[in-house]
């Protein structure tokens, strides 16, 4: 017992220390999850086209598939990104910039524009990532909304002018997704998605 709360109390004072001081804007972002920030606005008004890095065996939904993502909508805090699979436009990746850590949440839309009955899963930041990478486990709301989603973790490659990679590992299972958008080149942007006014 006592060998697990001398663990706590470092595994503790790592995690503060890790932290940077809050700047007069009341910020405490660690300088990778901010450059990372800045990375992902500059793709702002783009859309990229996608292949299948790696899926389950059993895969349907990607599978032959033509995928875009389009960073469609850009606030200080708040990015949209469309990703259109096929003729479907039900999802959306939404990135926000919190005070101390960033959060990936995923709007998943029918046709008519309504919220799916699951949507708005996904988790922040538990760490400061790298300037290119950033993991977001799952967070409480989405182990309630979707159980078997509370091993999921989701974490982003972004390599400016390269490459964008989006991750989903299921742990304790063969699950994995991986999906890379090539930044060397824009395309066309799709058409809005479901639910979209704009």
């Amino acid at each position: 017992m006592k060998l697990f709360f001398q663990l706590a109390v470092v595994l503790y004072l790592s995690c503060f220390a890790c932290r940077t001081p809050k700047s007069s804007a009341g910020t405490v972002l660690h300088q990778n999850q901010e450059t990372f920030w800045k990375a992902l606005q500059q793709l702002c008004g783009n859309a990229y086209q996608g292949t299948v890095v790696a899926a389950p065996s059993n895969d349907t939904v990607f599978k032959n598939k033509k995928l875009y993502m389009h960073v469609r909508a850009c606030k200080n805090n708040l990015v949209r990104i469309p990703f259109v699979v096929g003729d479907n436009r039900s999802r959306t990746w939404v990135f926000t910039k919190t005070e101390s850590q960033l959060e990936l949440k995923h709007d998943h839309r029918h046709i008519d524009g309504t919220p799916d009955s699951t949507t708005m899963y996904g988790g922040s930041t538990s760490n400061n990532g790298t300037a290119t990478m950033q993991f977001f486990p799952a967070d409480l709301e989405t182990t309630n909304l979707l159980p078997t989603a509370g091993g999921n973790v989701w974490w982003v490659e972004l390599i400016p002018g390269i490459s964008f990679t989006y991750n989903l590992r299921r742990l304790g299972t063969d699950r994995l997704f991986s999906i890379r958008f090539d930044l060397t080149k824009t395309v066309p942007a799709p058409e809005a998605p479901w639910g979209w006014k704009d």
